[in-house]
């Protein structure tokens, strides 16, 4: 990850007090929500209003909407890797299977209402990479978990499965149907569980 603004200014990652570092996480899932409901031009104060912060707190951490849709991409993403580990130690294979996919077709969503931003603020084809390897190390420690318990079909690649779910994604999208998302997260689990 660039640790670089858009004018090529390092910007500091000092750690954030607890009541700020809160604040900051109910920016970014607040601006994810509003994100995928509205795209890109959805507006901060209502994004600040949902977060239950002052417009002023959220310009102190993000002075360009820009920099917000960068810090929510990011954000997702690591909350969405840190999930799998979460879910294979707390859930059955499947159920955590399942749920991660959930939560990456609303990441998906929410990525394709900053996209066009998205394409200027992350212009590093390596930090790209980097992103779809540590998604895919997700999944495949999902998909582990589940052949090691019998319940996921060995040999399924975690490649694969990112990019069915991005298809599920799109065709959710392109159809305007809610319930699709989930009659072709069914299908795809049908191929990868052993039951």
């Amino acid at each position: 990850m660039s640790d670089h603004d858009r004018n090529g200014d390092v910007r500091q990652h000092k750690p954030l007090r607890a009541d700020a570092q809160r604040n900051e996480d109910r920016l970014l899932r607040a601006a994810a929500a509003a994100f995928a409901r509205e795209g890109a031009g959805a507006s901060v104060k209502d994004i600040a209003r949902e977060a239950g912060v002052g417009v002023g707190t959220l310009y102190r951490r993000f002075p360009s909407k820009e920099l917000l849709i960068e810090a929510t991409y990011r954000h997702e993403v690591q909350h969405l890797c840190e999930a799998a580990h979460e879910l294979a130690a707390s859930l059955p294979p499947a159920d955590a299977l399942r749920t991660w996919m959930e939560r990456f077709i609303d990441f998906m969503a929410a990525k394709h209402g900053m996209a066009d931003t998205l394409r200027v603020v992350l212009s590093d084809d390596g930090e790209r990479l980097e992103t779809r390897a540590n998604l895919a190390a997700a999944v495949d420690h999902l998909l582990a978990a589940g052949t090691n318990q019998g319940a996921a079909r060995p040999h399924v690649e975690a490649h694969d499965v990112l990019m069915t779910l991005g298809g599920i994604s799109f065709m959710a999208d392109t159809e305007q149907q809610p319930d699709l998302a989930a009659k072709l997260i069914n299908l795809l689990l049908h191929g990868i569980l052993t039951n």
